[in-house]
């Protein structure tokens, strides 16, 4: 009787035990889905050979997690213990452990933290570094330089000893080969030597994540490939009887046309311009041809063209030359390329910049007089003021 009075008690007790388990296995499961206790985002930064300890006790520090017990009982439970992947991520608030865990064990490019830019701009190229405020999920600039006549700043150098600190090299659109070339030599965290002068507009506009160190023989070659593609692929669906006969020509066509307007909305117009000038045929007469002829893309002018250099006889002047100058005058972005490949169907021969950023067209030569006298009159305006 005894014996089985033991063995009730012990059935009694097994069963109570494992409900207990059942009941802590439950809460954890839940506890582990549930919505976090942040209330506004964090940035996490795990450092190199991190394990999950470490990482749970920053996140009990900066209030991510209820328990850290807890979380590295799932990460184990869930093979993830051994799967922490360095660098800065932004946790969101409310985030689960679940999603947590998932965040810093998933990999690839770090989501928050130090990214330092280098931009290479038409008037000047600039280093940039950024970094991103968690709580209002926005990066904030804490340097901007330019790399031709500045000291690198005590940010930039503070960003490169971060082993996660993301690069980014950005071309802007109608910037020269010759511009982009200078900012790239001009990039410390960039290594290598660029043989050969690549053929100008064939830099894709675009923004390239880099590894502190790449080549910039391999990164030129990368924005050779884009623009390449970019051409073939609109070159493909381009208008008909268009007067031009090749890709080379389009991106020419396509240089003068990111040259001529920064207005989005303009630049099929622009385009149908010079098509239309093209079909007459008539000289394209535009500025920026000229001042490339005058600078060869080594730099800007930083004046205003003068009546010798408009008479002037360079491969590139087209008031002086018939049709498209040999090669083009600046890289050229997708949107541009796309214009001069789909122009609008209008009848404009001329236009002239009217005042707000944008141009006035015109169908006729007296038009375009009064145009350019009230454009005259404009700057007038201003330079009095």
């Amino acid at each position: 009787m005894m014996g089985r009075h033991l063995a009730a008690n012990a059935l009694t007790m097994l069963v109570v035990l494992l409900a207990a388990l059942a009941i802590v296995i439950g809460w954890g499961q839940r506890s582990f889905v549930a919505e976090g206790p942040l209330d506004q985002s964090i940035c996490l930064r795990v450092e190199r050979g991190a394990n999950i300890a470490a990482v749970s006790r920053q996140l009990e520090s900066y209030g991510a997690i209820e328990s850290g017990a807890l979380f590295r009982i799932a990460a184990r439970y869930t093979d993830k213990a051994g799967a922490l992947r360095f660098g800065s991520y932004l946790v969101p608030p409310g985030a689960s452990m679940e999603e947590i865990l998932d965040i810093v064990t998933r990999g690839g490019q770090s989501t928050c933290g130090t990214e330092v830019q280098l931009r290479a701009g038409v008037a000047r190229s600039e280093l940039i570094v950024r970094e991103l405020d968690p709580e209002t999920e926005q990066f904030v600039e804490v340097a901007r330089i330019d790399v031709a006549t500045e000291d690198l700043p005590p940010a930039y150098l503070r960003a490169t000893e971060q082993p996660d600190t993301r690069f980014r090299v950005t071309v802007v659109e109608g910037t020269t080969v010759w511009q982009v070339v200078e900012a790239l030599n001009a990039a410390e965290f960039l290594a290598g030597e660029i043989a050969e002068m690549p053929p100008e507009g064939m830099l894709a506009p675009d923004s390239y994540a880099v590894q502190p160190g790449e080549d910039r023989g391999v990164l030129v070659a990368e924005m050779q490939r884009r623009q390449a593609l970019v051409l073939e692929d609109l070159w493909a669906a381009r208008a008909p009887d268009l007067p031009i006969s090749s890709p080379e020509e389009a991106l020419i066509l396509a240089s003068i046309i990111e040259k001529e307007t920064g207005v989005p909305e303009e630049r099929r117009q622009v385009a149908s311009v010079f098509v239309n000038r093209l079909r007459v045929p008539m000289r394209l007469q535009t500025d920026p041809t000229v001042i490339y002829g005058v600078t060869e893309g080594r730099g800007v002018l930083g004046r205003g063209l003068r009546q010798s250099e408009l008479r002037g006889a360079t491969p590139w002047n087209t008031y002086v030359i018939d049709g498209l100058p040999p090669t083009p005058i600046a890289n050229p972005g997708r949107a541009s390329i796309a214009a001069a490949l789909d122009p609008d169907d209008t009848p404009y021969l001329y236009f002239v910049a009217d005042g707000t950023g944008g141009h006035a067209f015109a169908t006729n030569l007296a038009d375009h007089n009064r145009n350019v006298a009230r454009w005259r009159e404009i700057e007038a305006e201003r330079r009095s003021q």
